[in-house]
C-alpha cells in the first residue's frame, strides 16, 4: 500500500459462491503431513499482505511476522529438544517437534502488545488471532494447505527466548504452509442450535 491508496474507496462486498464454498470446506491440515511444494517468495509476500488486512481496533498493528524456512526450523527443533525433555510428558513434547519441520514454510505470528489508553490488550490479542486466520485463508486461496498451531514451545519461557519473543509478547501461532498428498477428512463441527441465541 502506498500513501496514494489511503482514502481510496474500496468495492462493497458482492455475493461469491466460490468464497462461500471455500469457507464451507475449510479444513486445517495435520502439520506433520504438510510437504512440498510450498509457496514461492512472491506468494509468501502476497499471503502476508492479505493476512495483514485484519480487524485492528485503533490501527495499532499489534503483531509481527517471522517467516521461517526449513533450515531455521530444523535448528530451532534441535535447540528445543533439551527443553522437551523437561516437559511433564517428555516423549510427547519431543514428538510434536516434528510439526515444526515438516512444512516447506512457517509463519510465526507474534502478538506484540502496543501501549494504548484506548485499546485493551485483549482486543490486540484478538487482532493477532484474526491475522492467523487470515493467513490461512490467503494461503488456501493460493492453493496451499495450512495448520495453525501453538504447542508447548509457544509458552515455555526458555523456548520463547529461543524464538526471539520478547517478555511483553506472546505467540499467537505457528502457521505452517504446504501441500497435502491426500485430501483431509471432515471433522466434527458444532451443532449451532446449541451455540446460537436469536434476539429480535
Amino acid at each position: 500500500m502506498t500513501d496514494s491508496d489511503l482514502g481510496r474507496a474500496l468495492p462493497l462486498p458482492t455475493p461469491s459462491s466460490e468464497l462461500q464454498t471455500r469457507l464451507a470446506e475449510r479444513r486445517s491440515a495435520p502439520a506433520q503431513a504438510l510437504g512440498g511444494p510450498g509457496p514461492s517468495r512472491a506468494e509468501i509476500e502476497r499471503i502476508l499482505l492479505l493476512g495483514a488486512r485484519t480487524p485492528d481496533h485503533g490501527k495499532l498493528f499489534p503483531w509481527r511476522f517471522v517467516v521461517m524456512g526449513p533450515e531455521s526450523r530444523a535448528k530451532l527443533a534441535e535447540s528445543l529438544r533439551p527443553l522437551a525433555e523437561r516437559q511433564p510428558d517428555a516423549g510427547k513434547a519431543g514428538k510434536v517437534l516434528s510439526k515444526l519441520t515438516a512444512a516447506p514454510v512457517t509463519v510465526l505470528v507474534v502478538s506484540a502488545q502496543v501501549e494504548s489508553q484506548k485499546v485493551p490488550v485483549w482486543e490486540q490479542q484478538l487482532s493477532a488471532g484474526a491475522v492467523c486466520m487470515n493467513l490461512e485463508h490467503a494461503a488456501n486461496a493460493l492453493g496451499y494447505s495450512t495448520s495453525w498451531i501453538t504447542d508447548w514451545y509457544s509458552y515455555d519461557p526458555q523456548a520463547l527466548e529461543l524464538l526471539g519473543v520478547e517478555p511483553d509478547e506472546q505467540v499467537a501461532g505457528f502457521v505452517h504452509i504446504g501441500t497435502l498428498a491426500e485430501a483431509p477428512l471432515e471433522r466434527p463441527r458444532p451443532d449451532l442450535t446449541q451455540k446460537v441465541v436469536w434476539r429480535d
